[in-house]
Parts: structure tokens; C-alpha cells; sequence
């Protein structure tokens, strides 16, 4: 029964997709109306840099309680294992903790009188999309726990200008220690795997309008707006969580005032890990004491994973060390708002905000060739071969992340990609192209009509 509960609780969409070398490419166009919330559709891709790659994306719609959209992406750190389950599992989290607690009722006593369940989401899947690989029994049980502490716990009293953004926090929070408290379980070799790799995650989530952002870690979320003359802005939605962000980091050092010398370094927590916030990654959270007890207990699974996770950190004093608390941003999206941009940080250590929204509002629209006073005919012949090369090249990429991922990788410094620069990139050998690139993830958003 369980196993069938947790197939009911969501509904599959495939749509139309194409495969470029190894990347993934998926595109979808929601029907217009209420259901979509604002949202004209998306198109998303995905090329790996590590064997395997360690990046995942998600896309859903919530169909219970109020609704929603939601998109992710989510970078993994130590192995895939961590992204693919928070990958799997968050939006399930995300719907149980912004339900009202009546739904929540009437979804229990379903499952109590074995009875059909009705779906929390509907995912926009596409074939190549990797199953979660056994531990479904497991992963309901801990969402039913959560449901069941809600309906024991709390009363129907929130403000619903607050409960997205508590909704939120909440799911990050719960299903982090979900994975803690199955990876605790001896029987289970799996879940350990999940709890000692580690995933950042950056989350949208949009309903009639309103859109908020749960970033973790240093992947990001940025605005494309048009501005009343034509022009193209970036706005960031997240702040890297890393130490390159100063309040993080005197956030690290304030809440280890005795390890001002150790708690960071070069840049990286104990020396070893680049976001200072992330979901798993136990060797960061739990006790001195109970990672002990696994590296002497767990040799099955040690030997399994990453050598990089087989010992416990230096300098390993006041743990937890690494938390996950989601930054929350809320913003009305506005007429100007035409579309949002969700990447790993793949992309962005590769290509500037501002030169991404550039690209991708110059595909959707086209920019006309107007010269000015004083424009030459040099300029006009470069101005000329920079649009030809965004015409042949919006021609040849149908999908806008699969545009941006060959600018990103081949850009020729006049608006076109260079195909021997492309080639070059994508066929690195894969002990090689981790020198040059991480996985690059993209998930591009339409807000409003163009």
C-alpha cells in the first residue's frame, strides 16, 4: 500500500525534447490560464562536466491547496547521490508544508483507508530524467511522519502572505534532517550515501503572480527586465552563500568565535567545502561522536563513496558547521519582468549576469540595427555581423539554455559562437574539462508575454 501511495501523490508529463551532444534539453509551454500562474513556460538543458554528473533540475506544478509552479536546480558536491534525492523529494516537501492542515486531513485518512491518493504534483519529466532508485517506501514514510507532525502540531492561523515563505524553510529544513535520520538507520546503505555527499539547491516557486526564491549554497536566480527603452537588466534574486559574500562569512566566524583561525580556510569550511550552506554533507553537522562510530561501523559504505568523505575534517571542535537555512526573496513580478534565469554556478563562473540576460533577451526579441549620429561604416559592419550572428544562431538553437550553454562555451566576441571553439570545449576529455567548466545547469522562465 505504501508504495502505491507514494506513486499516487503525482502525476508525470513527458514533452517534447532534443538531445545536443550529451547534454539534456527540455522545453514545455504551459496551457494559459490560472493554472499557470504567470508562467508562459520554460526551457531548460543540462550539460555535465563530471562522470557522473553531479547536477539535477526539477520542474512541477503544485495541484493542491493554493498551486503553484516550481523549478530547481541543484548542484551536487561529493557524488550525485544527495542531489538526486533533493532533487526527488523537495517539492513533495514543499506541497505538505504549504497545504492548509484540512487537505493534510483528508489526505491522511486516504492513506489510512487505503483509498486512491490525490496527487500533490504534476512533474514536467522529460525521458531522459533519472528514477529515483529504491527507498521510496522510505522517503514516504518521513513525508507522511512530516504531514502527521503538522496535523498534531499546528493550527490553521498563518498569514498567507507568510506561509509560502515559512513553507519554504520549512521543507529545506525538514527534509534535511530526514536525510540525516535515514542515513542513521544500520540496515540502509543508501540513504548514508545520500547524507555524505551534499547538494546547494536554489528553488522558485511562483503562484498568481508572486514569486519566491529559496536559494542554499551558490547557485543563482536572476531577472531578466525590459526596461521601457529596450534595454536589458539583471537583477539578482540570491546571494552566494560562500566567502566571497562578506556577511556570510562573518556569519561562519560569529557562530565559532573560537575557531577564527580554522573555521575557514582558503576560502572553504574546515578548509574543505566552498558553500557554507548545503543540504547533507553530515561530516559537517553531525557530532565529532557519531562520525566516529560510522567510520568505524560503515566500512560497506566508506568504501563506496568519495575519499574525500572517508575521514573526519580537521580541526573538527563545534559542529554543525554547515546549515540549512534557505534565504528567502519574495518579489511581485512585474509588466517589465519578462523572464527568470535558474543556473549552478557552473554558468556563472563562466559568463557575467548581465551578459546572460543580454543573450537571452536578444534571442526573444531581436534587436534592430539603428545607427546613431556619428556611427561609422566600421561600426555599422560590425553592428551588421554581430546581428547576423544572433539571427543564425537563435535559428539554430530552438531551446534558449541550449543558446546560452553554446555562447557560454563558443561566444566569438561578436555575438556569435565560433564552431571550432564549441567543438574544442565539448570534446574535452572528461579527466580534462573539469579544469575548465563544472556541470552547467539552466532553467530559463517566461514571465510575461514579449
Amino acid at each position: 500500500m505504501l508504495v502505491c501511495a507514494t506513486r499516487g501523490l503525482h502525476t508525470v508529463r513527458h514533452t517534447h525534447t532534443q538531445t545536443h551532444t550529451d547534454n539534456l534539453t527540455h522545453t514545455l509551454t504551459l496551457p494559459r490560464g490560472p493554472a499557470s500562474h504567470g508562467v508562459l513556460g520554460f526551457h531548460s538543458n543540462m550539460l555535465p562536466s563530471n562522470l557522473p554528473c553531479e547536477d539535477r533540475q526539477s520542474s512541477a506544478t503544485c495541484l493542491a491547496g493554493r498551486g503553484g509552479v516550481l523549478f530547481g536546480v541543484f548542484d551536487g558536491h561529493t557524488g550525485p547521490a544527495c542531489a538526486h534525492a533533493v532533487s526527488q523529494r523537495l517539492f513533495y516537501y514543499i506541497a505538505v508544508a504549504a497545504l492548509p492542515l484540512r487537505t493534510l486531513a483528508e489526505l491522511e485518512r486516504a492513506v489510512e483507508e487505503e483509498r486512491a491518493v490525490t496527487p500533490l504534483l504534476e512533474w514536467h519529466k522529460y525521458p531522459q530524467d533519472l528514477s529515483y532508485p529504491n527507498g521510496e517506501v522510505t522517503s514516504f514514510h518521513s513525508l507522511r511522519n512530516y504531514w502527521q507532525e503538522r496535523l498534531e502540531t499546528e493550527e490553521e492561523d498563518e498569514e498567507e502572505v507568510t506561509r509560502t515563505t515559512s513553507a519554504l524553510v520549512n521543507a529545506f529544513h525538514r527534509l534535511d534532517y530526514d536525510l540525516s535520520v535515514e542515513a542513521q538507520g544500520l540496515s540502509l546503505t543508501s540513504p548514508l550515501r545520500v547524507a555524505l555527499s551534499g547538494c546547494t539547491a536554489c528553488v522558485v516557486h511562483i503562484s498568481n503572480g508572486v514569486l519566491h526564491v529559496a536559494n542554499l549554497g551558490d547557485s543563482r536566480a536572476v531577472l531578466g527586465v525590459q526596461e521601457a527603452d529596450g534595454s536589458w537588466s539583471a537583477i539578482n534574486l540570491t546571494n552566494d552563500h560562500n566567502a566571497q559574500n562578506p556577511e556570510e562569512l562573518q556569519r561562519i566566524l560569529g557562530e565559532h568565535p573560537a575557531e577564527q583561525r580554522t573555521v575557514i580556510r582558503h576560502d572553504r569550511l574546515l578548509g574543505l567545502l566552498l558553500p557554507f550552506r548545503a543540504f547533507g554533507d553530515v561530516r559537517f553537522k553531525w557530532s565529532a561522536d557519531m562520525l566516529s562510530r560510522v567510520y568505524e561501523t560503515r566500512p560497506d559504505v566508506l568504501s563506496a563513496v568519495s575519499e574525500a568523505v572517508r575521514t573526519m575534517p580537521p580541526h573538527y571542535l563545534t559542529p554543525p558547521y554547515l546549515s540549512t537555512e534557505p534565504e528567502i526573496t519574495r518579489h511581485c513580478v512585474g509588466p517589465a519582468d519578462k523572464f527568470l534565469v535558474l543556473a549552478t554556478d557552473g554558468l556563472w563562473e563562466l559568463m557575467h549576469r548581465q551578459t546572460v540576460i543580454q543573450l537571452v533577451g536578444d534571442h526573444l526579441t531581436g534587436q534592430p540595427i539603428i545607427p546613431c549620429e556619428g556611427t561609422t561604416l566600421g561600426d555599422l559592419q560590425r553592428l551588421l555581423l554581430e546581428r547576423r550572428g544572433r539571427v543564425l544562431s537563435a535559428l539554430e538553437d530552438q531551446n534558449i539554455a541550449t543558446h546560452l550553454i553554446r555562447h557560454t562555451l563558443g561566444d566569438d566576441g561578436y555575438g556569435a559562437v565560433a564552431p571550432n571553439r564549441l567543438a574544442k570545449m565539448l570534446s574535452l576529455p572528461v579527466d580534462l574539462a573539469r579544469r575548465y567548466r563544472d556541470d552547467i545547469t539552466i532553467t530559463i522562465i517566461h514571465l510575461n508575454e514579449i
